[in-house]
C-alpha cells in the first residue's frame, strides 16, 4: 500500500484548525505530519505488526488524556500510540505527547517534534491542550519507565500525580492503555548513566545485540474504558494519590491480562 496517500488522506481528516498554509496555532504542520506519519505507518503495519485493541474507547472528539506504561528503552511505545490513533480510529485523531525536556536541546529533534504536535512536558502546555479539547498522551513513569530493563518489562515504576490533578482541573476523562512488545523490540539489558550525562540525556540504553536499533517484534496496544474522577485538582495528596493508584492498578491489570494472552498464543513464550 502507498502509505503516503493513506496518511495524507487521514491527516486531511484531522479536526485541527490548520490555516491556508497547513499550519495550526501550535506550529503543527500538515506537511511534516504526512512525512513523519508515513514512516510510522510503515513501522506500525509491517515492522512491529501492531495490534490495537479497544481503540473505540478513545473519544472521537473532545478532550481526553491517554495514560499508559512505558515499554522499551526508547519511546517506540509513544510513536505507536500516536500511529494507532491516526490509523485505527474511525475519526482520526492526533495524540499529542509531553516529551522530555532534554530533547529540546537537539535542534533536529526539537523541530520535528514540534511540527508533529509533540510538546515539551510543561504543565502549562498540557493544560492548554486539554482546554482546547485536544488528545493528550501521558506516560506517568517518565524516563524511569523507559529505563526499565527487559526482565522488568511487565512491571510499573511509581507514577507521578500531576496528570491526575490536571485531569481533575480540566474535567478530562483518562483513557488507560497498556503497551506490550516494546521491550521485545528494544530489549535493554543495562543503562549507561554516566555516558548519558556526558551527552545530555538521562541514560544510554544497552541492548544484548549491540546496535541501538529496534528489532521487528510484534507489539500490542490495549485501550481501556475512560475513567472520570470528580474534583478540582486542589484536593489533598491522599485523595489524588488514591486516584493515581486506581489508574495504575487498571494499567497493571491490563498488562497482566495481555501478558497471559500473549503467552497462551505464542509457543515461544510458554515457559
Amino acid at each position: 500500500m502507498r502509505f503516503d496517500k493513506e496518511v495524507r488522506r487521514l491527516v486531511d481528516q484531522l479536526d485541527l484548525p490548520f490555516n491556508a498554509l497547513g499550519i495550526d496555532p501550535y506550529g503543527i504542520s500538515k506537511a511534516h505530519l504526512v512525512v513523519a506519519m508515513t514512516g510510522l505507518a510503515a513501522a506500525y503495519r509491517h515492522y512491529f505488526s501492531v495490534e490495537a485493541r479497544g481503540i473505540e474507547n478513545v473519544p472521537p472528539r473532545g478532550r481526553a488524556m491517554l495514560v499508559g506504561n512505558h515499554s522499551g528503552g526508547i519511546a517506540i511505545d509513544g510513536a505507536m500510540v500516536i500511529a494507532s490513533c491516526l490509523l485505527e480510529m474511525k475519526q482520526p485523531r492526533l495524540a499529542q505527547g509531553m516529551v522530555e525536556k532534554f530533547l529540546s536541546r537537539f535542534p533536529f529533534a526539537s523541530l520535528w517534534l514540534s511540527r508533529t504536535g509533540q510538546l515539551t512536558g510543561l504543565p502549562e502546555h498540557a493544560e492548554r491542550l486539554l482546554e482546547e479539547d485536544r488528545l493528550l498522551m501521558v506516560f506517568p513513569e517518565g524516563a524511569r519507565g523507559t529505563a526499565k530493563l527487559f526482565r522488568e518489562r511487565y512491571s510499573l515504576v511509581d507514577f507521578g500525580s500531576g496528570f491526575v490533578r490536571l485531569a481533575l482541573k480540566t474535567r478530562t476523562p483518562i483513557v488507560p492503555f497498556a503497551v506490550l512488545g516494546g521491550s521485545e523490540a528494544f530489549p535493554t539489558i543495562a543503562n549507561a548513566y554516566k555516558l548519558g550525562r556526558m551527552i545530555g540525556v538521562p541514560y544510554v540504553p544497552i541492548v544484548a545485540y549491540g546496535l541501538p536499533i529496534p528489532i521487528p517484534a510484534k507489539m500490542e496496544i490495549q485501550y481501556g474504558e475512560p475513567m472520570l474522577f470528580s474534583g478540582t485538582g486542589n484536593e489533598d495528596d491522599e485523595i489524588v494519590f488514591g486516584y493515581v493508584d486506581k489508574v495504575k492498578e487498571t494499567i497493571a491489570s491490563m498488562l497482566a491480562a495481555a501478558e497471559r494472552r500473549r503467552r497462551g498464543e505464542s509457543p515461544l513464550l510458554r515457559r
